[in-house]
């Protein structure tokens, strides 16, 4: 969050570096393509609009182009790399050409979901038409493959035009597959089951059943059933699927959900709960607002910002804003009293630390030890209830050999966990931890992890999900900043961006149902529960970029919390205990009239 002005903070840019994704050694095809072989993309001139393209950014122009009368142009910004993509049916086994013409600085030609090795080739600067092309075998099981181009983080539009994908057509089989084998369960929690079974030549899908409805789809061989009740018995099958249909279910695996640990932090907050920002260490254009002000709707009052004295030093200070900066700041005992006030009333009251000035980086255990101790210093003199993680910009980045989010191996990753482990063992079960990640930090986690396995990703991707997967047995609240965010795509396999109910439903479906991370079916981030979740809003257009209204905010939890108001997106799951709302921050809301505020009373009052 930015404390220097309305904006929570500044959008981040940049995924993929110019060295990333270089074009791989595999054995072209022959230029005489075999008799088989037929141009499989449709509409790869782009002559039909984006007909059978789907694109974040894009539309087609009538000039450039590089034959026909139309190309297709795409602008990338802030996080969005405008990326178009089209899924085409192939098959198994078989060798492919991918090509097409581009125009313009970093443009990459890939291919994704090949079940062997994913392609991609791209051009540094092409200022001229100039052909990319690249070639790929499909694996055993392997019937449809994704093709895509997309551009270079905040450098310009890109052209692309006459798109071919040159090899044998797709087969239709006339008949459903098999039914799969080797159902089983994995991780059982009190609300969720992690199912995984054997693949099905053919298939190109799998519809899951529990207790004998159907309840989602998956393109992979695992999927995590969320949204359960606590030690309820539940029976689980699924079925392949492909063009011809679905197959009959497979043998029935049983699990039964755990009973419900009460370790996970929830530290007496009420079944919903209203989360907010106090600016106590400076002002902005909100205004300065005294603890003693904030209405007792706010249940967890975060206190910002606890900021380093250095960037690595781990050395955490606690300066409350001047008089000559916030007229009718209180003074140190008012202040140290309307904390013990909000507590007498049953509100949370902690530190955060951060923010998008506060760029803290452990990378030694000298500066973890400090940290723990500058930080338990200010919790004790004020007599707080916890402690909220608000690293921003490049507090949090992964080295290019840490690539398994369960056993980190980053050193301020490392550091941060073991410091936060520490503060919980010293205060007990009634530490209140929560963290307010950006969606680059979480959610962007399920395409890219870290630098990637061809190395040029930015190493902030995902940079949270170790953090939060060590502490999720301390965790009381995860807050994810759904704000100032480019589009992030979903569990649905498309882009989600900010505005609407939305994005807030595709972010919030991610952290409660679990995702593969960085693509990777094997390597899957579970599901945390929902009473350790809430969505993050700004609280006013003036607070920060995706502000919406409270209608829209109402759509979100019904959806959410009852599977009603849905819109386009199909939640995975239905979590009527969902914490709550966060929003940055309460002296924004005062300044729009408490329209947040009321919105939440509305809702959950």
């Amino acid at each position: 969050m930015d404390r220097s002005r309305p904006l929570a903070r500044r959008p981040l840019v940049a995924l993929l570096t110019a060295t990333a994704l270089a074009a791989t050694g595999m054995t072209a095809l022959s230029s005489a393509a075999r008799a088989a072989d037929a141009d499989l993309a449709r509409n790869g001139g782009f002559e039909s609009g984006l007909d059978g393209w789907s694109c974040t950014a894009g539309a087609t122009v009538n000039s450039p182009v590089h034959s026909g009368s139309s190309a297709l142009k795409a602008t990338p910004a802030g996080s969005d790399n405008a990326r178009c993509a089209q899924t085409v049916t192939v098959q198994p086994n078989s060798q492919y050409t991918l090509s097409g013409y581009v125009r313009g600085s970093y443009v990459y030609l890939g291919a994704d979901g090949t079940g062997t090795t994913d392609v991609s080739t791209w051009t540094q600067s092409a200022p001229d038409w100039q052909r990319l092309t690249t070639t790929f075998r499909t694996g055993p099981s392997t019937t449809r493959v994704t093709v895509h181009t997309h551009g270079w983080y905040g450098t310009g539009a890109y052209h692309a035009d006459d798109i071919t994908l040159v090899g044998p057509g797709g087969s239709e089989t006339g008949q459903p597959p098999a039914p799969p084998t080797g159902l089983r369960a994995g991780t059982v929690t009190s609300t969720s089951v992690a199912l995984s079974w054997s693949p099905v030549s053919g298939a190109t899908g799998y519809a899951v059943y529990r207790d004998g409805t159907k309840i989602r789809t998956v393109n992979g061989t695992s999927a995590t059933v969320s949204g359960l009740s606590p030690s309820t018995a539940y029976a689980f099958q699924v079925a392949a699927v492909n063009d011809a249909g679905e197959s009959a279910r497979s043998a029935t695996v049983t699990a039964t959900t755990a009973t419900p640990d009460s370790g996970g932090g929830d530290s007496g907050l009420p079944a919903h709960a209203l989360v907010g920002y106090l600016h106590a260490s400076f002002a902005n254009g909100s205004g300065y607002t005294r603890l003693a002000d904030v209405p007792d709707s706010w249940d967890v009052i975060d206190l910002a910002f606890g900021e380093p004295t250095s960037v690595a030093s781990g050395d955490i200070r606690f300066d409350r804003c001047p008089a000559a900066e916030c007229p009718g700041v209180e003074s140190d005992a008012e202040f140290k009293a309307a904390i013990k006030a909000k507590q007498a009333a049953g509100k949370k009251v902690l530190i955060s630390i951060g923010g998008q000035n506060g760029q803290v980086q452990l990378t030694t255990t000298a500066a973890r030890d400090l940290f723990v101790s500058s930080v338990s210093k200010i919790i004790d003199e004020y007599g707080l209830d916890g402690l909220d993680i608000d690293f921003e910009g490049h507090s949090l980045s992964l080295n290019a050999d840490d690539t398994d989010f369960r056993n980190p191996r980053t050193p301020v990753i490392v550091n941060l966990i073991s410091a936060l482990k520490t503060l919980k063992a010293k205060y007990g079960d009634d530490f209140v931890l929560t963290m307010a990640p950006e969606t680059f930090f979480v959610q962007l986690g399920y395409q890219y992890y870290g630098t990637g396995k061809w190395g040029g990703q930015d190493p902030r991707a995902g940079a949270y999900l170790p953090v939060i997967h060590a502490l999720r047995d301390d965790l009381t609240l995860l807050h994810v900043q759904d704000y100032n965010s480019g589009p992030i795509m979903g569990l649905d396999n498309q882009y989600h961006s900010m505005g609407g109910a939305d994005f807030h439903i595709a972010m919030t479906d991610m952290l409660l149902t679990g995702f593969p991370v960085a693509g990777d079916a094997n390597n899957v981030f579970p599901p945390l529960r929902a009473d350790q979740v809430a969505i993050g809003m700004p609280a006013t257009v003036n607070a920060g970029n995706g502000h919406v209204s409270p209608a829209e905010v109402t759509k979100a939890l019904d959806c959410l919390t009852k599977r009603a108001n849905c819109g386009s997106y199909t939640t995975h799951g239905t979590w009527p205990g969902l914490r709550g709302l966060m929003t940055w921050s309460i002296n924004w809301d005062r300044f729009g009239g408490w329209e947040f505020q009321r919105t939440f009373d509305g809702y959950f009052g």
